[in-house]
């Protein structure tokens, strides 16, 4: 496993339900969120690994567990850290934490396929499965 990467973000308004708790699909938004700042926290950007590298990471496989509502407003730290490197697979697994809460208030993981511009799984280089495992 890897070491796990910090994102923050705060619940907005259109985030939440008639209840004033977050829709479960924002945290899909915010896992992704947090992926990409894994990626980036390695010197990778998902445009050049599009780009130059010319590999897609399609998510193929998602699920979440909610503890704990998020409110309006709420600032929350995604932590990620990749789980899974292996061929053309790539797996990462997050916790959601509200300052002030003890623990987690949600858990997730998400699968991707690694795939060339035509949807054929790829390897990942090496010098890229470096940089990632870092």
């Amino acid at each position: 496993m890897s070491t796990p990467s910090r994102s923050v973000v705060r619940v907005r308004y259109a985030e939440t339900d008639q209840m004033g708790i977050t829709y479960h699909a924002s945290y899909f938004v915010w896992f992704e969120v947090a992926r990409v700042d894994y990626i980036r926290e390695r010197g990778i950007s998902y445009r050049d690994l599009e780009k130059k590298e010319g590999l897609h990471l399609p998510v193929i496989d998602a699920q979440a567990r909610f503890l704990k509502p998020a409110f309006y407003d709420d600032v929350l730290e995604i932590r990620t850290r990749m789980v899974d490197l292996s061929g053309a697979r790539i797996s990462f697994e997050y916790e959601v934490h509200r300052e002030g809460t003890d623990g987690p208030i949600a858990t997730g993981r998400t699968g991707h396929a690694a795939v060339d511009g035509q949807g054929r799984p790829r390897r990942f280089p090496p010098e890229l499965r470096e940089r990632l495992e870092s």
